[in-house]
């Protein structure tokens, strides 16, 4: 098998595969790419413990099938799109990046910092997903304009914006429509996004650099661990917010999150948050 730019040669897809737990058709069909998609998004949470801990943030292939599926971690969204973009591309699947300017709800301009993948299948185009923390889709998505899916309890949407070319990807909350992010048809590369992941894993004004956040987006439950603070989102947009002691961490990120830490980690984790002081 001939190498391609996202190194689906290089996987180990039968390990990927029994990470997710996925037993299905090999095949690049719709359908093959929901599951996929929803099972990724539900085996490996959303975590910069890397940065916290004060280690790099490795995007090769190798690193990333060492920390994500054999070391059962999880990533942001350069992690976690790399891995499932090789993984859809040892499977067959026309596959192409591209850079998004977050939003969350605001109308000012970001810089692209964000990784989203595109999907050609049978003529159509769609996009996947699987790192955006939170409020990720839990499903791919058609590219189509004015289009509103259900995945779970949570509904999003897709609009075009300007002559340019700008899609936006929408959630919609108690008050009505949520600007995600918005992202344009130009395509990235690896090298992009290890431009990006250096500035958001290492600027000291990247939302990453000064906080641990792990997140883990589910049909009826959104749960999300800043600092020391969880939060549970139901579809209703009820909440349950709850202060967690420095040393119950370790726990919390494995029954909640699905992250297993080693001895070593798990120490320096509640050792750094053992100093902060609770708000």
């Amino acid at each position: 098998m001939s190498d391609t730019v996202w190194g689906g040669a290089q996987l180990d897809l039968d390990a990927y595969l029994a990470r997710v737990g996925y037993a299905g058709e090999r095949t690049p069909t719709e359908a093959t790419l929901r599951d996929l998609h929803a099972r990724h998004a539900a085996t490996f949470g959303f975590e910069n413990l890397e940065i916290v801990l004060g280690r790099p943030v490795l995007l090769d292939l190798k690193s990333l099938q060492e920390k994500m599926v054999g070391r059962r971690r999880g990533g942001y969204c350069y992690e976690q799109n790399l891995l499932f973009a090789a993984a859809l591309d040892r499977l067959g699947f026309e596959v192409t990046g591209l850079g998004a300017r977050i939003r969350m709800g605001e109308t000012k301009i970001r810089p692209v910092t964000h990784a989203l993948l595109k999907v050609r299948l049978d003529g159509a185009d769609w996009i996947t997903d699987v790192g955006f923390g939170g409020e990720a889709l839990l499903a791919p998505v058609p590219l189509r304009e004015g289009i509103e899916v259900q995945q779970g309890g949570w509904t999003f949407g897709l609009v075009r914006e300007g002559a340019d070319g700008t899609w936006v990807l929408r959630s919609r909350h108690e008050d009505g429509w949520f600007d995600l992010y918005a992202f344009g048809p130009e395509a990235r590369y690896p090298a992009d996004y290890a431009v990006f992941n250096y500035y958001i894993s290492t600027h000291p004004r990247s939302p990453f650099t000064g906080r641990m956040v792990v997140q883990q987006p589910g049909p009826d439950l959104r749960r999300t661990l800043i600092g020391t603070e969880l939060t549970l989102t139901r579809p209703d947009w009820s909440r349950v917010v709850r202060h967690v002691p420095a040393e119950e961490l370790p726990a919390v990120l494995e029954t909640d999150f699905g992250l297993v830490l080693d001895e070593r980690d798990a120490a320096e984790l509640v050792a750094l948050h053992r100093e902060e002081p609770v708000a």
